[in-house]
């Protein structure tokens, strides 16, 4: 392991990571940062270790962004689609930006979990509905979407929204984008009013959240990005340097009316407190319905902006949280310290 650091061997990423007890940072293999002497260096199996042992993530290498470092290729793919999503990227159009294209379509879905002409194609049809949506006329918006005939584009739309483009005024389209983040990868799925959605990826229940929201909206949800979104990558951003501790993106958060209420309550626990789940209970008067509290707190769909990982037990037990309890730690610890330096300005 101290020969593939030294070496700067990005091969062996993904099977440990190195800690610097001087600088208390750790990284994954590869890392182009400074050289740690050998006496310094701490390894672990991986960044949920490294992070549980009171480490910090690398700014440059990113060692707890999901499946790795966004590759250099996919990079380059989401930003031809980001520059203009209506374009069609042929192979092509690949090899003369250097890509080479199978091996672009191999780590396009090793990241993102679908094909690059897949993820184009729902790009492309999301824009078009907003097009729709906005009293675009289905054959202008067939063909800035890059359809040649309006039967291609019709079909296209119907497998993917279940109606056809001529419906598309009463269809409603979620958007859904991935968010890096020091303690991992994190879905944001939002419309143009609020935000729906906030989870890390390896949550177990997502795909369950997901189905829940599509059936409560009556809506599909395609790769995309808004105002909202983008707000919210931003102001996540914001709450990770420590820069921000109240965020601003509205939300809307489906649930219960017991739900909604002890979600309302958690958004008013103070930056760097906790309250215990019989606190809260007071609070929405349920003094004894701390498992309905717990219930509730499970349910919040909107990891961080809503902060459930503010609840703790009355004896100081971090109990459980749906991103990991080594999750929770690492964000009240980190908005204590938060706190404390911001205390000391």
């Amino acid at each position: 392991m101290i020969e593939a650091i030294e070496s700067r061997d990005s091969t062996y990423a993904g099977l440990f990571v190195v800690a610097v007890k001087s600088t208390g940072i750790f990284c994954r293999p590869g890392c182009p940062a400074r050289m740690p002497q050998r006496k310094q260096m701490e390894f672990f199996p991986g960044p949920k270790q490294a992070l549980k042992a009171g480490y910090r993530p690398c700014k440059r290498c990113k060692p707890t962004a999901s499946k790795d470092a966004l590759p250099p290729q996919v990079e380059k793919l989401k930003e031809l689609i980001e520059e203009n999503p209506m374009q069609r990227v042929t192979q092509k159009d690949l090899k003369e930006i250097g890509i080479d294209p199978s091996t672009a379509r191999r780590q396009f879905q090793r990241y993102y979990g679908m094909s690059f002409h897949n993820y184009q194609r729902s790009q492309k049809l999301g824009s078009a509905l907003q097009a729709l949506r906005s009293g675009e006329s289905v054959l202008n918006a067939g063909f800035d979407a890059g359809y040649d005939s309006a039967s291609g584009f019709r079909d296209a739309f119907k497998e993917v929204f279940g109606a056809a483009p001529s419906e598309a005024r009463q269809q409603d389209c979620l958007l859904a984008s991935l968010i890096e983040s020091p303690l991992g990868a994190m879905l944001a799925v939002a419309d143009e009013r609020a935000l729906h959605l906030l989870e890390f990826v390896d949550r177990r229940r997502i795909l369950t959240e997901i189905d829940m929201i599509r059936k409560d909206l009556k809506s599909v949800i395609v790769p995309g990005s808004n105002s909202v979104l983008s707000l919210c990558e931003q102001e996540l951003g914001d709450y990770f340097a420590g820069t921000l501790e109240e965020f601003k993106v509205k939300l809307r958060p489906a649930g219960t009316e017991f739900e909604q209420t002890v979600w309302d309550e958690l958004q008013r626990i103070p930056y760097g407190t906790t309250l215990s789940y019989g606190e809260l209970g007071e609070r929405v008067g349920h003094a004894k319905a701390a498992r309905a509290i717990g219930r509730a707190n499970g349910a919040n769909k909107l990891a961080i902006v809503i902060p459930c990982h503010r609840v703790i037990r009355a004896d100081g037990n971090l109990s459980g949280y749906g991103g990991g309890v080594w999750r929770k730690k690492w964000l009240l610890e980190h908005e204590q310290e938060r706190k404390q330096t911001n205390l000391f300005k």
